[in-house]
């Protein structure tokens, strides 16, 4: 059977990881030939490649490529996360959002509904980073997973936890949660490191490359990657392990900046041809004066704000994707008008944008303070 290029996803229901293993690289290295490292190269969007290489492709989304994996990516991707569901299906509003009961009919019906949206309007990666993300969306894709990519990472067992800091455990960790999700790969594992990652040792970063690379050599994951909230441990992570890192997951939100010189994290990322995708575009809901119920008052407002902090994001080319969770068909909709909406913002948006973003910097939670760090990347 012919292999497919990193550009396109793997049916299981007629190939299997045996079948694909030792192809990635041989084949992502064929796609990238040629490509630079330079800001262009990671910019290079759907207009300069073969659209039918395209992991479900609609001409009215906008795809990145993302890093040296080659696999163009739609510039919103699903989120894995479902704050604030409750308000489309109903019930009360769990302690922990990741505790939410999975199985209910309406949850899984509210995640089926979601992710066709996400299928018809082109969107082709959703991230999942806790067991219950990864079950759900993984029951979701039943059947079609060779319409969106799949993104891994079951964090609480990941190095963010001491005793999943050995290859070994991580390698144990990734196999039983691959089993108990029905998952024979995925298209990328990222391995979560500490909220501040200056408290790895060495030993323990080793270990998750170690266990990443063996992730990758075996089949389980095509590509592999971490993720983390500490800005200037990442850096040293991507500049001592960049031919075994493909992509990084941090915060972005529509009040981070870039730094240009070889100080900021993107120097990283550009030099290494990294991919690239942010996490809280609406710094967790702050940005909204509604609850996200559909009979808001604030409905429509938030929805606009929702989709300038979005248009913000994608200005700079050198994001692969942002990763906003959403709750319903209509926000789907919503993040894929963002993609088509004129991308710059006037005067009058910028401010508008400017005044929601440090209305949302004083109402951010006690646990969500950190995100003042990524103004500046």
């Amino acid at each position: 059977m012919n292999k497919p290029l990193p550009g396109t996803a793997l049916n299981t229901n007629s190939i299997n990881r045996r079948q694909f293993i030792g192809t990635g690289a041989a084949a992502t290295a064929a796609l990238i030939t040629g490509l630079s490292n330079e800001p262009a190269a990671q910019a290079e969007t759907a207009a300069t490649v073969d659209t039918r290489k395209i992991l479900n492709y609609n001409s009215d989304m906008e795809y990145r490529r993302c890093g040296k994996t080659g696999l163009m990516i739609s510039a919103i991707a699903l989120g894995g996360h479902w704050k604030r569901v409750v308000k489309m299906i109903g019930g009360e509003e769990p302690a922990g959002w990741m505790t939410m009961a999975i199985d209910r009919d309406d949850f899984q019906k509210n995640r089926q509904e979601v992710v066709t949206r996400c299928i018809e309007r082109g969107i082709n990666y959703v991230d999942a980073c806790c067991r219950e993300e990864i079950l759900a969306y993984s029951q979701a894709l039943k059947g079609r997973r060779d319409k969106m990519f799949f993104g891994y990472s079951w964090h609480i067992n990941e190095s963010r936890f001491e005793e999943w800091r050995s290859a070994k455990k991580l390698q144990a960790g990734l196999d039983a949660g691959m089993k108990e999700a029905g998952l024979d790969y995925v298209d990328l594992w990222r391995n979560s490191l500490l909220v501040d990652s200056r408290q790895h040792t060495e030993a323990e970063v080793e270990a998750a490359i170690t266990a990443l690379a063996w992730a990758k050599k075996t089949g389980r994951a095509r590509f592999v990657g971490v993720s983390s909230h500490d800005r200037e441990h990442l850096k040293k992570v991507i500049e001592q392990y960049h031919d075994q890192i493909d992509v990084i997951l941090t915060p972005y939100t529509a009040k981070t900046k870039m730094v240009t010189d070889e100080t900021g994290l993107w120097a990283a990322i550009r030099q290494h041809n990294i991919g690239w995708f942010g996490i809280k575009p609406f710094a967790s809901n702050s940005v909204f004066k509604g609850d996200s119920a559909p009979n808001s008052p604030h409905f429509e407002e938030d929805n606009r704000m929702a989709r300038l902090a979005l248009r913000h994001i994608l200005c700079n080319r050198a994001i692969t994707a942002p990763m906003p969770g959403m709750i319903s068909v209509q926000q789907v909709d919503n993040a894929a008008l963002a993609v088509k909406e004129r991308r710059e913002l006037d005067v009058q948006e910028r401010a508008e944008l400017d005044r929601a973003m440090e209305h949302a910097w004083t109402r951010l939670p006690a646990d969500y303070q950190w995100l003042k760090n990524w103004e500046y990347v």
